[in-house]
């Protein structure tokens, strides 16, 4: 079963994420800032990470991600900008930080799972 954490302020947007996502049998872990997102990041061990930009407290979405990238045990792990922040400048900033693709809110949930599913391929199979 694959896990995926979710790192998102807004409540509704962590459920409807973790409702599309349990219907592909994929397990979700939650947390609604960067801090706690890395934090679960490093124990949880997810498969793929959904990122957003803007959450309360000090980290942004932008830091989450080049800590994650800078650390052993989450370096390799995709992630996916899930954001509102749909302007060029922060698609590079995302990209420059680390990020494997990039998802504007609001967003189709097929969009979403094709992502998803495109990242968690094995290298092999791809292409």
């Amino acid at each position: 079963m694959k896990k995926i954490l979710v790192v998102d302020d807004q409540l509704t947007v962590r459920r409807l994420v973790e409702m599309t996502l349990e219907t592909r049998g994929m397990r979700v872990l939650q947390a609604e800032s960067g801090e706690a997102g890395i934090a679960l990041a490093r124990a949880g061990r997810p498969d793929l990470i959904l990122m957003d930009i803007m959450m309360p407290g000090g980290m942004d979405g932008f830091e989450a991600v080049r800590i994650l990238r800078s650390q052993p045990e989450t370096s390799a792990c995709p992630i996916i900008m899930l954001t509102a922040k749909d302007q060029k400048t922060e698609r590079l900033r995302a990209f420059e930080a680390g990020v494997s693709d990039y998802l504007a809110k609001p967003f189709k949930l097929s969009d979403l799972l094709q992502k998803v599913d495109n990242l968690l391929q094995p290298v092999a199979a791809k292409g």
